[in-house]
């Protein structure tokens, strides 16, 4: 690359990876935050500029894409805030100048899909390398279905970088679950990047750069609040009530809903207090909340399914505030 011509930069964003990732910081990992897209461009031009002894102010973002699969509007609309929060980030892609691409995901066999989202990210990216001749492209993603891409770029003289991630979690269901990017795809690029080491590498962890990936910690408070109502006794209800408790009109749940207390609270998982079983729950699972915000003894309703290995597993998990 010359040190006095601009060198320009391609992203590409595999949607679901991202998002996949930015749950982890936020709610599993000690930053308890999410990936700021703004930090992300910021972090890949310096990068790049110091990589190639480079200018920094020479190294420019010309063409940020986003892929992912989406609800259509009506299932959107079904799931709690999930039209409002599509549209939040939509604001903040437009507002770092990331041009969107989405798909409706299907239905087979009554499982939820991405079908295609992969092969159109490839598509575009090798046909925008080849009219607008990127320096470098970057991709966020870890498949190794994307080789075959990297290999084709490589032909035309475009380098390349992923971003990877590689860390373990508590899944839904209480098993362990890793994300691991394809070492194919690794040995492929110019620039492979451990995002995970650089970020939990202790004596770089706090610098400016390494810090500004994430976003700033603005905790909005999205407690959900019920009615109060001593005289009504709690419907279908396995906690064992202190004398001085509040009761809570459970009127209005449905016959399979619990009303019980958060007994632990783990990476990104927890236990609810449960007869004979003490319930796990994911962070996903809650709904309308923050898991950060979640306390020992935090009262909740939810419902109960039992797993194939027999745990006892809490869903629909819902707060229930007193203030």
């Amino acid at each position: 690359m010359s040190k006095s011509n601009l060198t320009r930069i391609g992203i590409f964003y595999d949607g679901n990876y991202l998002h996949h990732v930015s749950n982890y910081y936020y709610y599993i990992h000690e930053r308890k935050s999410r990936l700021s897209i703004k930090g992300i461009h910021e972090f890949i031009k310096k990068y790049i500029a110091e990589e190639n002894d480079l200018n920094h102010r020479l190294c420019q973002i010309v063409d940020a894409h986003y892929f992912r699969g989406r609800l259509t509007a009506k299932e959107a609309k079904d799931k709690d805030g999930a039209l409002y929060y599509d549209r939040l980030f939509d604001e903040i892609l437009m507002n770092e100048g990331v041009t969107t691409h989405y798909l409706p995901i299907k239905h087979y066999g009554g499982i939820k899909q991405e079908k295609g989202i992969d092969v159109w990210l490839a598509l575009e990216a090798y046909e925008m390398s080849l009219y607008k001749k990127f320096d470098v492209l970057v991709l966020i993603a870890g498949d190794g279905d994307y080789v075959p891409l990297i290999r084709k770029l490589n032909t035309l003289g475009t380098a390349v970088m992923v971003l990877s991630w590689d860390f373990e979690y508590t899944g839904e269901d209480g098993k362990p679950y890793y994300t691991r990017t394809s070492q194919y795809l690794l040995e492929e690029v110019s620039y492979p990047v451990p995002m995970h080491e650089l970020i939990n590498n202790r004596v770089r962890r706090n610098e400016p750069m390494i810090n500004n990936l994430f976003v700033p910690t603005l905790k909005e408070n999205t407690k959900t609040k019920t009615v109060v109502n001593k005289n009504t006794t709690p419907y279908n209800v396995n906690d064992e009530y202190d004398d001085d408790d509040d009761y809570y009109d459970a009127s209005n749940l449905d016959k399979d809903m619990f009303v019980s207390k958060v007994l632990t609270i783990k990476d990104g998982y927890g236990f609810i207090k449960n007869e004979p079983d003490n319930a796990f729950f994911h962070y996903t699972s809650l709904i309308d909340y923050d898991f950060n915000d979640l306390e020992v003894g935090t009262r909740v309703q939810y419902r109960l399914e039992i797993t194939d290995e027999g745990k006892t597993v809490a869903k629909d998990v819902l707060v229930i505030n007193s203030d």
